[in-house]
């Protein structure tokens, strides 16, 4: 295959591809090596901020600064993006004194943000700025300076931004890291933000959403003969049925399991009541537990089915491993 004049090198893309490798992690390690002083000021600026983390840029810089924006957002850092050339025809209105602007410019002269800058300073909003043009307007306006300069493109021209957008794109996740830690945030934070991703369903979602209630519950007295047993146990679908006295309170369960059991034993199964085949004293959970907890019962014990109950041990609810799957919790 040719493209313009040149043959296709299959040797030659290889060769490329791991220059590209070599020069983007040198790009990031080079920024570990700088890092300072101003990176604490910059999340210090950040943290002390009663708005919003704005951020812009213009090209490349602005893929980039959508996804640092997306990133602070989902960590616990309230953040947008505004585009520069959008923000000089009415979108500067989104921006108050109350927030702080990340400006990102691998130039420091990219004319759509610079031209922003005199507004920015009348309005006292803070600026950093995410430049390799240490001596830029961009830096120069601004109240910290967060160096992502680079020795060389990736590109064989030096000119597409490759290394320089890489060290961005780090530096972005380097202030989000460093401010999810000074904010304390964890994992339940983290779900909120994502209650659709598999961590929020793990961590948001409780055994009252995903379990059995009210007649679709198994549940048989302790001198149910064995016979009733197995047209509640069978009529239900959970495979298994729990035990209970007259105030509901769990005494055991019965499960496909301790049927199979009981047949290859070979006893005479007519005469035998539930509370002679029951398992006593089951795995119980109550109804706030997560759906997670459920799941790690179950592998733990190596169990299908899980009785929930209330405060006063009395049978709410039951699920098995069908039902957490459904609900993607596993």
């Amino acid at each position: 295959m040719t493209l313009g004049a040149k043959t296709f090198d299959p040797a030659q893309s290889l060769a490329l591809a791991r220059k590209t490798f070599e020069i983007e992690a040198a790009a990031v390690l080079g920024l570990a090596a700088r890092v300072g002083a101003d990176f604490s000021r910059a999340v210090d600026l950040m943290l002390a901020c009663r708005g919003r983390i704005v951020v812009m840029g213009m090209g490349k810089s602005g893929h980039i600064g959508r996804k640092i924006a997306a990133t602070l957002a989902s960590t616990g850092t309230p953040a947008m993006f505004v585009h520069p050339a959008e923000a000089s025809h009415g979108d500067l209105g989104m921006i108050t004194a109350e927030d702080v602007v990340l400006g990102i410019s691998n130039s420091g002269e990219s004319e759509e943000l610079t031209n922003l800058l005199p507004t920015l300073r009348r309005q006292q909003v803070k600026l950093i700025a995410m430049t390799g043009g240490l001596g830029s307007s961009l830096a120069r306006h601004a109240n910290v300076v967060l160096d992502t300069s680079v020795s060389q493109e990736a590109c064989p021209l030096n000119l597409a931004p490759t290394a320089s957008t890489t060290a961005q794109l780090a530096m972005g996740d380097a202030l989000a890291v460093a401010l999810l830690d000074a904010r304390g945030f964890k994992p339940e934070d983290f779900a909120r933000s994502h209650p659709g991703g598999s961590l929020g369903r793990k961590l948001l979602t409780h055994v009252s959403d995903v379990m059995r209630t009210g007649e679709a519950v198994p549940a048989v007295g302790a001198d149910a003969g064995f016979s009733e047993l197995m047209r509640e146990m069978s009529s239900k679908g959970l495979g298994a049925t729990a035990v209970v006295d007259e105030q509901r309170r769990v005494l055991g369960i019965f499960t496909d399991g301790d049927l199979r059991r009981l047949v290859e034993q070979g006893q005479d199964l007519r005469q035998l009541r539930a509370a002679d085949v029951m398992h006593a004293q089951p795995r119980t959970l109550q109804a706030t537990a997560l759906a997670a907890e459920a799941a790690a019962l179950m592998e733990q014990h190596r169990i299908t089915s899980v009785l929930v109950v209330d405060e006063a041990a009395r049978l709410c609810g039951a699920l098995n491993s069908n039902d957490l799957m459904r609900a993607k919790v596993i």
